[in-house]
């Protein structure tokens, strides 16, 4: 059965079965990565799957009760099974007000978003281990340091997606992602060991970086941590780049969930309209985005995605939210669902990024540092998103005299994110896209760190 009938016929049987309202996702995947290390190729992996998703709602004294069920057999017999199925679990479970399809209509007519290149298609396990073995041999090339690897990878998924609901909503996209990342190993005279590692991810494979400039720039970034030391413990400015920074905004996601703040489990809760952060920080959160990697024409519940202002100069303007986050909060759905074929909706970030400023390059900002720490690389969970206090593990280098002097390790970085996003004092004016969420070079003008004594 095809995805489409499919779809329909979960839909149909649902409501022959009782339910009020019902919708349904497919999602048909096809992924292909390997992994090589020096000459050889340490791992294969090809798989293809098509699984249905579906929702039902029964009407209850007091709500919508609901159900999810999910089936990777789309024979005709299983899905009857599958509606049945749902239509009996969801009048077993308590009613809630807030469950349902959205109210207030969905996407129209889908925009054209650049999510594929269909000729990418062709490029099949050959072209990801030349990839793979172009990056690996290019970082080995650097320097003799460089002793060994945890490997170089290359990859690409396709996705079709596929949505309809009772309430006569019906659309689909493809779309696909292609990566290439190296981790080599440095070593100095006396055999101390660094590693770290590079990557590109892309919408297209000729969009990605050339897998020898990643295996080059993975490399320097090994070697340029070998004699790292720990520095003292005290108060510093601190600089993060481009790729440790969207960490930082990244962590800031989840506190904007409507889930999260309705159940107050964010420290941002109940703050719309007021100061989060410097006057200088503006945050988007925009589904829309031609070729992004968190763009999709319509969100998980078939509702238009859009440019959310999510931070308007330094003031919290907006959570990210779902139907359901919304009306628990009585707002309207930013159109961030999130959807899986096993699981309700949640709320999940689009294209979502922090502006660049005006303070120039990340040179320009260790310029005007004079001293401090460089962070290029964190590590942990240490975040608390109720509180806000956040501590991680990190390396870097030291500035003195507005450049890097050694490279940092054993040290970790600790504050309230609250607070941090208000001491930001430099933003740069370079924006790297390595996923869904990106951020300029920023500085934050004293931060604790734990090292020695």
């Amino acid at each position: 059965m095809s995805a489409e009938t499919a779809l329909d016929h979960a839909l149909s049987v649902a409501k022959r079965a009782g339910a009020h309202s019902a919708d349904s996702v497919c999602i048909e995947s096809d992924s292909s990565e390997v992994r090589v290390r020096g000459e050889e190729i340490e791992h294969v992996k090809q798989a293809r799957e098509r699984t249905l998703g579906l929702r039902v709602f029964v009407e209850g004294a007091t709500g919508m009760q609901q159900a999810i069920t999910s089936t990777s057999d789309l024979s005709e017999r299983a899905i009857e099974r599958l509606a049945e199925d749902g239509v009996a679990l969801a009048r077993e479970t308590a009613p809630d007000p807030d469950a349902g399809l959205p109210h207030d209509g969905f996407a129209g007519m889908l925009p054209e978003l650049d999510l594929l290149v269909a000729k990418d298609r062709e490029a099949g396990i050959e072209h990801h281990v030349e990839a793979a073995r172009e990056a690996e041999a290019a970082a080995r090339q650097v320097d003799e340091k460089i002793v060994n690897s945890e490997g170089a990878d290359a990859g690409s998924s396709f996705r079709h997606v596929h949505y309809a609901n009772s309430a006569g909503f019906d659309g689909q996209y493809e779309s696909a992602t292609h990566s290439i990342s190296c981790s080599p190993i440095a070593a100095d005279e006396q055999g101390a060991m660094q590693t770290d590692y590079w990557y590109t991810v892309a919408r297209s494979l000729a969009a990605l970086e050339a897998p020898a400039a990643v295996g080059k720039r993975a490399a320097e970034r090994a070697l340029g941590q070998l004699g790292a030391r720990r520095i003292a413990t005290g108060e510093y400015p601190v600089v993060f780049d481009s790729p440790t920074a969207r960490n930082l905004v990244g962590s800031l996601v989840g506190c904007l969930s409507g889930y999260a703040v309705y159940r107050k489990s964010s420290f941002l809760a109940g703050r719309l309209g007021e100061t989060i952060a410097s006057s200088g920080i503006a945050v988007i959160d925009d589904g829309g985005l031609p070729a992004g990697l968190g763009s999709r024409p319509f969100d998980g519940e078939g509702q238009p995605t859009r440019r959310n202002v999510i931070v308007e100069g330094g003031r919290l303007r907006s959570y990210l939210l779902d139907c359901y986050s919304a009306r628990k909060l009585g707002l309207a759905s930013t159109g961030n669902a999130s959807r899986g074929v096993g699981s309700a909706p949640s709320v999940g970030s689009t294209n979502l990024w922090l502006e660049p400023g005006g303070a120039g390059s990340l040179d320009d900002i260790l310029a005007d540092t004079g001293k401090g720490l460089l962070v290029t690389g964190m590590f942990g969970q240490g975040f608390n998103p109720v509180t806000g206090d956040f501590s991680r593990g990190a390396k870097g280098f030291w500035i003195e005299n507005g450049k890097p002097s050694y490279p940092v390790e054993e040290i970790t970085i600790a504050g309230n994110l609250g607070d941090m996003l208000c001491d930001v004092n430099a933003i740069g004016n370079e924006l790297l896209w390595l996923g869904n969420v990106a951020a300029p070079p920023l500085r934050i003008a004293r931060m604790t760190i734990a090292g020695d004594g």
